[in-house]
């Protein structure tokens, strides 16, 4: 316990520093600026030393463990009702929309022979929802921090970019409140890159961006429980991950809760905010793990897949939105 908490400092110093990067600037999510922070703390020959030294083991436990009770917790934010009134047209859309993501990009890694994990962890960041679906895939193929780094790169650098290009599209493309924020929804990587992307057509657009959202993190259980039998089968040594994770049923047992039981407000707002910091010092602790001199070597590999996947997700989604009318 003595050797995580300087690591665990560190992270909670780095998420309250996010946090006062989006009291400033509300464009920028909390989420990115904390992964954004994390990624140039690990350029710093200053502080590297700290990074894979005494930090090293509290950044471990942060980027895994935390990362999971977070994602737990975000179960608390969806609610089966509110997923049900999207209809069941634009239900399976979505969920059409993550698998086809998912195969296309997965499908293309291998194809442009990336590393490791890498096919698949970018393959359910850029379906799901970023930097949190990587960590829930990479703790059940137990991927290595650094093996994260490029995923988590990727999504953190596409889903910025769709902040400021996705508002600018809205109008030449002839979409509604409600049509934009179904676009953003089904389209943007990160929970808060969502918020900020939709946010910008007004509280209609927001309110659909989000459920719509939502409903793709909901593809995380499946997910989930799919790589984890793949990893079974294929065997390979070692214990292997269960069917289910434990953080994956506590996920679903959260949007349960969520679902049928009356839960206080004052409990809702506190569990999010204990997600929000969650997550936030996990992805300072993923960003950290990234060099960008390893990822140089595959760079234009990896980027070559990620720019793919993005521009087919949003252009699935907008004729999705198209041709569900919004």
């Amino acid at each position: 316990m003595r050797a995580t908490l300087p690591g665990l400092a560190a992270a909670a110093v780095a998420a309250a520093a996010a946090w006062a990067v989006h009291a400033a600037v509300p464009a920028i999510p909390l989420l990115t600026a904390s992964v954004v922070l994390g990624i140039l703390a690990g350029q710093l020959p200053a502080l590297r030393p700290a990074l894979d030294g005494p930090l090293s083991t509290g950044l471990s436990l942060a980027s895994k463990r935390l990362m999971r009770i977070g994602i737990v917790l975000l179960g608390l934010k969806l609610s089966l009702g509110d997923i049900a009134e999207l209809g069941w047209l634009a239900i399976a859309l979505v969920v059409l929309i993550v698998l086809i993501t998912f195969g296309l990009t997965w499908l293309l890694g291998r194809l442009l022979r990336l590393p490791g994990h890498e096919p698949l962890l970018v393959a359910a960041g850029f379906s799901i929802c970023g930097a949190s679906a990587i960590g829930a895939v990479a703790s059940v193929t137990r991927s290595k921090p650094a093996e994260q780094a490029t995923p988590v790169a990727l999504v953190t650098l596409f889903g910025t970019l769709a902040i400021a290009v996705l508002p600018v599209l809205q109008h030449p493309l002839g979409l509604g409140s409600e049509q934009f924020g179904a676009w953003v929804g089904a389209s943007v990587h990160d929970v808060g890159q969502v918020v900020a992307t939709a946010q910008t057509a007004g509280s209609a657009a927001l309110a659909v961006a989000i459920v719509v959202k939502l409903t793709r993190v909901l593809m995380l259980a499946p997910l989930t429980a799919a790589v984890s039998l793949a990893v079974r089968r294929r065997g390979g040594g070692g214990a292997l991950p269960p069917i289910v994770p434990l953080f994956v049923a506590g996920f679903i047992a959260a949007v349960l809760v969520r679902s049928w039981l009356p839960v206080p407000e004052l409990v809702l707002l506190g569990a999010d905010l204990l997600q929000t910091v969650l997550l936030a010092m996990a992805l300072f602790a993923l960003g950290a793990a990234i060099r960008f001199e390893k990822l140089a070597r595959s760079g234009w590999r990896a980027a070559v897949v990620g720019l793919a996947s993005w521009v087919a997700i949003a252009g699935m989604a907008l004729v999705a939105v198209q041709t569900a009318g919004g």
